[in-house]
Order: C-alpha cells, then structure tokens, then sequence
C-alpha cells in the first residue's frame, strides 16, 4: 500500500507540476507559440511520465504490490480522464496531429512544430521520471531504478501481429476521436477514457497499445529485444496507417489532398420535381406558343 500512495503522489504531482507550467507559458507566450508547442509539450511530458509511473505498476504491481488488474485499469481510466480534463484541447499525440493536417484543420509548419513538441516533451518526462527513480521512494521504485539500465521490450509478439495490433488500436482512437469531436467535454473524455482502458486490457499484453509514436519513442525505443526498425513499424507505421484508414472510413477521402469524395456519395439539397406540369403551368405555355407561331 506504502508504494501505491508514493505512485498516487507521484501521478498528483505531475499533474499538479504541468498544470502550473501550462498556466505559465499561456500568460507569457504568445497565443500561436502556446498553442502549437508549449501546450503539446507539457501534454506530451504528463503523459509520459503518467505512463511510465504506470507501467511500474503494471509490471512489478502484481508480485511486489500485490496489485489486482481490477486497480491498474481503474486507474488508467483515472488518468485519461485527468489527462483529459486538463490538456487545454492538446493532443499529446503525432498521429492526432497528423490527422488534423490530413483534415485541412492545421498548416504543415504548424503540425511539424506539434510533433517535435510532442517528442521533446516526452522524452524530457522519460528522463526527469528515471531520476525520480533513483530516490527510491518506494520498494516498487528500488527495483525499477534497478531494471532501467536495462529495460525490456514492451513488444511481446511478432513485428507484423504487433503492427496490426497497434493499427488497429489507432484506428478505433480516431475513428471515436472524430465521431465524438462536436459533442460535450463531459461526455468526449469519459467515452475516449473507456476506450482506452479497454484497449489498454486486450492489447496491452502485445504492445502495451500506446498507439502514440511520440509515447512508444519515449517507452521503449531505447530498449532491448527489437531493433530501431522493428520499433518504427510497429509503433510509428502501424498508427499512421490507422489514423489514415480511420479518416478515410469517417470522411470519405482525405481533404487535404482530394476535394472528390472516394467513399460515399454525396446526395444533393435541392431535388428535382417530377411528374406531370400542374394545368396552370400548362395553361401558361400555351399562350407562348400561340404567340410564337403567329410571329412565324
């Protein structure tokens, strides 16, 4: 329990920490600076540390916590809808970022400067969590300071099943994300957080389902048991082709690129009459002609 609460506190803190540093960076940027990289950063950085915090639990929960899976999903759940509530509209996520300038929402500077946003803040979260580490707050810290330098792949299966499993993963994020984008934050955050820790209980025993390059790049690229290569198929090739089927199924085509719908057929607003003319109309021609063959 003692290791639960300094995980509980830890998760509190970063929250509290990237609140604070959102709220600055808003008052002293300018508008377009915070809202293409400042905000997508500390996003991306209390992402990455929530995750990686978590995956402690998740991996030396059950035998040197006794954590039951029960907790762990409860709180993924948890932490999506905090991440949720407060990311001040960020996405946190390379693919969400890519979709917007599939979608013609997003300029491609704009969506360059988000994802280098998003991995800088990541990888920063992945090396202030690692030091954190190393105060050996709890027995579950001890140990995972112990097992940084040598970390293990979060890629349990086959490069290919393992490419499926995250394509698919993003495909149903974005398919949700764009069916659930005008709806209510009340209602958009709980829906997309249960998505989640669903996804996170069937797919995390395969690829731990991040469906995040940014967040997989920060996790486990530097790990053992898989190549640079592997890792970017799985995780980085595998989203990107979902996140692009997904906008394909919602819209049709994509609008960045075609303005001719591929998928499905647009029905026209205005509709021809048919049938016979009504007897005024006809007894309107009439007179016309009349006149006309008179003038011939």
């Amino acid at each position: 329990m003692a290791s639960l609460n300094v995980s509980l506190s830890f998760f509190f803190a970063t929250c509290a920490l990237c609140e604070v540093a959102r709220r600055a960076s808003k008052a002293l940027l300018p508008a377009g600076t915070y809202a293409n990289f400042s905000r997508e950063a500390v996003g991306a950085a209390q992402l990455a540390a929530c995750c990686l915090e978590l995956r402690v639990l998740v991996e030396l929960g059950p035998w040197a916590g006794g954590f039951g899976p029960d907790l762990l999903l409860t709180l993924v759940f948890l932490l999506f809808v905090v991440h949720g509530v407060t990311f001040d509209g960020a996405s946190a996520n390379p693919t969400v970022a890519l979709q917007e300038f599939l979608m013609a929402e997003a300029s491609l500077p704009n969506t360059l400067l988000k994802v280098v946003a998003q991995v800088l803040g990541a990888q920063a979260a992945c090396a202030l969590t690692q030091h954190c580490w190393t105060w050996e707050l709890s027995e579950l810290h001890l140990l995972q300071s112990l097992m940084a330098v040598d970390c293990s792949s979060t890629l349990r299966t086959s490069v290919l099943q393992g490419t499926l499993v995250e394509g698919a993963c993003t495909f149903f994020f974005h398919l949700s994300l764009l069916h659930l984008q005008h709806s209510l934050l009340v209602y958009r955050v709980p829906a997309l957080a249960l998505l989640v820790t669903f996804m996170a209980y069937t797919a995390g025993p395969y690829t731990s389902a991040f469906f995040n390059p940014a967040l997989a790049a920060s996790v486990t690229f530097h790990c053992s048991g898989n190549t640079l290569l592997e890792y970017a198929h799985v995780y980085c090739l595998g989203p990107m082709a979902g996140m692009i089927l997904a906008v394909l199924l919602h819209q049709g085509h994509l609008p960045r690129f075609f303005q001719r719908n591929l998928f499905y057929r647009q029905k026209s607003k205005y509709r021809t009459p048919r049938g016979k003319l009504s007897p005024g109309s006809a007894a309107t021609q009439a007179p016309t002609k009349e006149y006309s063959g008179k003038k011939l």
